[in-house]
């Protein structure tokens, strides 16, 4: 199971029925249910790079998570949902969406080796990949994606249920 933010550190939950999903206040957020943390710059003027992992929202409807494939490799200029690749897990197989238009810098070979970081240490040494965004107006602050989910759980729930 997903390891909680640090203790002590300022964070956020979401009720999923009966399960709690917590997401840390320093990060961003974004619809498609990624965190983002910008990554200390390496030199003044050097564009921003975003580390990128799945939210602890994803994760619990995903539930164990073991396997990734990626199609596209670092370097490259990505859109903003383009399809970077595919995720399996125990409840679905579906693809994995560009959180925002960028060039992909790296994926985390790690993960890829051992999927399994991201079922429990999803907010460190389960993220996904990095990139250096075009912008960061897709980044939402963690109230806004608090506010998201709320929109978007109904149908969630539906979908579990199997009702969609």
């Amino acid at each position: 199971m997903t390891t909680p933010p640090s203790e002590g550190e300022d964070s956020r939950s979401f009720l999923m029925g009966q399960f709690r999903a917590d997401f840390p206040s320093r990060l961003r957020y974004t619809t498609n249910h990624m965190w983002a943390e910008a990554l200390p710059g390496e030199a003044a003027g050097a564009p921003p790079i975003y580390r990128f992992g799945l939210t602890a929202y994803a994760v619990r409807l995903l539930q164990d998570v073991y396997f990734l494939d990626w199609v596209v490799e670092p370097q490259s200029k990505i859109a903003r949902r383009q399809s970077l690749g595919s995720i399996e897990s125990k409840k679905a197989e579906s693809d994995l969406f560009a959180p925002t238009a960028g060039e992909l810098i790296g994926l985390n070979a790690a993960v890829l080796a051992d999927p399994s970081l991201i079922n429990v240490d999803l907010y460190s040494a389960g993220w996904l990949l990095e990139i250096t965004p075009e912008g960061t107006a897709d980044l939402l602050d963690v109230d806004a994606y608090l506010n998201h989910l709320e929109q978007a759980w109904p149908l969630a729930q539906r979908t579990i249920k199997g009702q969609v």
